[in-house]
């Protein structure tokens, strides 16, 4: 039986985990879940699947949480830890021995490297590690000789497609997108589209900040950034293409001109089980895929004058250093003032062109400059707002 913690339980990613894994009991024992603040569903996960630890990253929330832990009776018990130090104490867990990472932006960058640094295997949901931090946290997994197992759809795709092949043989890698809600739209159709326009993705359920990393391009571009550390791949031998079914997760197209890929109906549980379960396959993860229904699958180069962010992200990991962490974090700020109705969609990409336009990018090698470019990044965000 394998022993998992979840780091970000209550997203998207980790409600999709804890669903496969309900299912599988035999196979899998959850004995660490982290939150941010929502503990009326950590709550019910505590009840569901007994954890021996959990953290809220939030304090005020995670003494709530602790309150009610100690009236429910002893065989619910269970430590609840606070704030980002209890979530990465979550992540190193000594019982643990697989961690999904799926904390949503940059929070998931100092628990990750916590787990890697105590030798968990890692399913990786949180592209924003990589983005920030890629030399760093690749060469932690290599020093501490851990699995990084990629949950998003198109990287597990791309691993699976590159199984069994020497990446000598390989000319480029594809990433697919599906476009998002506003796919074939021009600039001047998104200038009043709303927050609520922008969360409506067409194929898949997920998170408000990744959906409207979506409709933006730039989750696109951030994961062209992710493959690149993961497969070590430079930025001209990857590729995007515009896929609106969501069938193909990725391809991987050899020298000698033939393209494999990975195709199954749009379901993060694929991608989740399969990191989980790695190298076997457990059965009846998801619907089966039945291209006789599907019957058309179409592709398109993106459209990067209508959509420049994923542009944004190739020009930060050519540049290298800490720019990618600067795009990552004047993204972040962007889109939660979006969210907040306090800008314009197409302000986005604006912003964030503005930010990289300022920032000197300077090679690193340690966490504490990645973070303080962070912090100049939102800030100068914030500047940029007060001269609008």
């Amino acid at each position: 039986m394998k022993h998992i913690s979840i780091l970000g339980s209550t997203g998207s990613i980790g409600k999709s985990a804890l669903s496969f894994i309900g299912k599988h009991m035999d196979r899998y024992k959850v004995v660490g879940l982290t939150a941010n603040r929502s503990i009326e569903t950590l709550k019910q996960q505590i009840l569901e699947f007994r954890p021996e630890v959990v953290a809220v990253a939030q304090e005020d929330a995670a003494l709530e949480l602790s309150r009610w832990a100690a009236s429910m009776p002893e065989t619910t018990s269970v430590q609840v830890l606070a704030g980002q130090e209890g979530c990465c104490d979550v992540a190193a867990y000594c019982n643990a021995e697989f961690v999904i990472s799926a904390i949503v932006g940059s929070s998931g960058l100092r628990p990750t490297l916590a787990a890697i640094r105590a030798g968990k295997h890692i399913g990786l949901a949180n592209k924003e590690t990589l983005v920030m931090a890629g030399d760093i946290v690749m060469a932690e997994v290599k020093r501490y000789n851990v699995n990084l197992l990629p949950v998003d759809s198109e990287h597990s795709a791309i691993f699976q497609c590159l199984l069994g092949y020497n990446t000598n043989d390989v000319r480029r890698l594809i990433l697919t997108a599906s476009g998002g809600p506003f796919f074939g739209k021009t600039t001047l159709e998104l200038e009043d589209v709303s927050a609520e326009d922008a969360l409506k993705h067409p194929s898949w359920s997920m998170g408000s900040k990744i959906t409207v990393d979506s409709a933006t391009l730039m989750n696109k571009g951030l994961e062209v950034i992710e493959a690149h550390h993961l497969f070590g791949f430079a930025h001209d031998r990857i590729d995007v293409l515009v896929h609106p079914q969501s069938i193909v997760h990725s391809l991987v197209e050899f020298n000698d001109g033939a393209l494999l890929a990975q195709l199954s109906l749009p379901d993060m549980r694929g991608p989740i089980a399969y990191a989980l379960s790695y190298p076997e396959r457990v059965p009846g993860v998801i619907n089966r895929c039945r291209l006789e229904e599907i019957r058309s699958l179409s592709f398109h180069p993106p459209d990067r004058e209508t959509f420049p962010c994923l542009s944004y992200a190739y020009d930060a990991l050519r540049e290298g250093g800490t720019m990618p962490a600067a795009l990552n974090a004047a993204n972040e700020a962007v889109v939660d003032l979006f969210l907040a109705k306090a800008i314009r969609f197409n302000q986005i990409p604006t912003i964030i062109n503005d930010v990289m336009s300022r920032h000197k990018s300077i090679r690193c090698d340690n966490l504490e400059t990645i973070f303080e470019v962070d912090r100049w990044a939102r800030s100068t965000v914030a500047e940029i707002i007060k001269e609008v």
